[in-house]
């Protein structure tokens, strides 16, 4: 998700039809410049070289979502949301209808990676490894950095730890209805995890800041961050 305003101008975006390492090219209608999704970044035309501010958003179910926002609104497709007609595809082995552009067998080309951009580093937090690790504790990029996951609605989360000039640990505590419930070691507060608020103890009511992250395919991921870190393991928690 990104802000669609740069260099005080608001843009409208729609798809171009063209594809980069099966990634969606855009085009804004004001300038008709070319825009990668996958990081909001210009690559023709007169915003070249620009980058559209990310925006921190949840990837979720509509159940888990509910659970959290019951007040949504929800476009009317008139029955449009019965199912998902992309199931064949998350099935089949394929990696997109470009291949992969290099070989890396950490991860089969179809698992999903929860990814995070910052500084122009990149690191993927893997789903099945989050999966077993619900709660990790990382640092990357000089920033400390809470990422949360529910495997039951494949939701990820990723926040700074520092609060207020003191960087807190966290540790899984339980699964809520919709939420993750986690305790921070230092003053052993209880937050939810998802939205990155303190429920309950000496930090009630105080906010995590969330950071932008997106769910991607492993062979899209390692084919547009060819230096990118890939979290392994509890040992970085």
């Amino acid at each position: 998700m990104f802000d669609r305003r740069i260099e005080g101008q608001e843009l409208t975006f729609g798809v171009s039809g063209k594809l980069i390492m099966n990634n969606l090219v855009m085009y804004d209608r004001q300038s008709d410049s070319l825009w990668l999704q996958v990081s909001g970044e210009g690559i023709d035309g007169r915003f070249k070289g620009a980058s559209l501010t990310q925006i921190p958003q949840v990837q979720t179910t509509w159940a888990a979502w509910k659970e959290m926002e019951p007040d949504t609104l929800v476009l009317d497709k008139g029955g449009g949301y019965a199912g998902d007609p992309y199931q064949s595809y998350y099935a089949s082995p394929g990696a997109g209808p470009l291949g992969q552009s290099r070989t890396d067998d950490r991860l089969p080309p179809k698992d999903l990676v929860l990814g995070y951009i910052f500084g122009g580093s990149a690191k993927g937090y893997p789903f099945r490894t989050l999966l077993e690790t619900p709660v990790v504790n990382d640092t990357f990029a000089d920033r400390e950095l809470l990422v949360v996951f529910d495997g039951r609605s494949q939701t990820g989360q990723v926040f700074l730890r520092p609060l207020d000039d003191r960087s807190l640990t966290f540790e899984f505590v339980t699964l809520a209805e919709g939420d993750v419930i986690v305790r921070d070691r230092e003053t052993g507060s209880t937050w939810s995890g998802l939205s990155g608020e303190a429920l309950e103890g000496p930090l009630a009511g105080e906010m995590l800041q969330p950071l932008p992250s997106f769910y991607a395919f492993w062979f899209a991921w390692k084919d547009f961050f060819i230096e990118a870190e890939l979290y392994e393991g509890p040992e970085s928690s």
